[in-house]
């Protein structure tokens, strides 16, 4: 059985894995423009391509702010801030944009939960036991 430690981890390095390549893969090197068509739709084509890459960047800087361990809890709350907020707007502005349409809120809020248990759950009970 996996410990509850290594768990954490894991997982920690799994959320930052999900935001280095859709920042590096999907945004920074544009390997899949529909996300430079969600972007567009949303907040501007004319400025599509600079948007998708400054988003992209941060979600790199989302990753490194995961590995780092700074300031968890306002991490992870922010995560879900982010990925709620998103997945709102996509669902409700360019469903038709998305891998899964409308389907693609239930993933969102599957990743949220697990934002969610690894740092309320897992990570409290590590903490409690330091």
């Amino acid at each position: 059985m996996i410990s509850k430690s290594r768990a954490h981890k894991m997982f920690n390095y799994l959320i930052a894995l999900v935001w280095l390549a859709n920042g590096l893969f999907c945004k920074v090197l544009n390997l899949v423009p529909r996300h430079e068509q969600v972007v567009g739709r949303i907040l501007s084509h004319q400025y599509s391509g600079e948007l998708i890459f400054i988003i992209g960047i941060l979600e790199i800087g989302m990753a490194i702010w995961i590995i780092g361990r700074i300031k968890t809890k306002l991490n992870a709350i922010t995560q879900i801030v982010i990925v709620m907020t998103m997945n709102i707007l996509e669902f409700l502005l360019v469903p038709e944009l998305l891998l899964w349409g409308k389907a693609n809120i239930l993933f969102a809020m599957l990743f949220v939960i697990l934002i969610y248990y690894n740092e309320f759950v897992l990570g409290k009970k590590l903490n409690q036991q330091n």
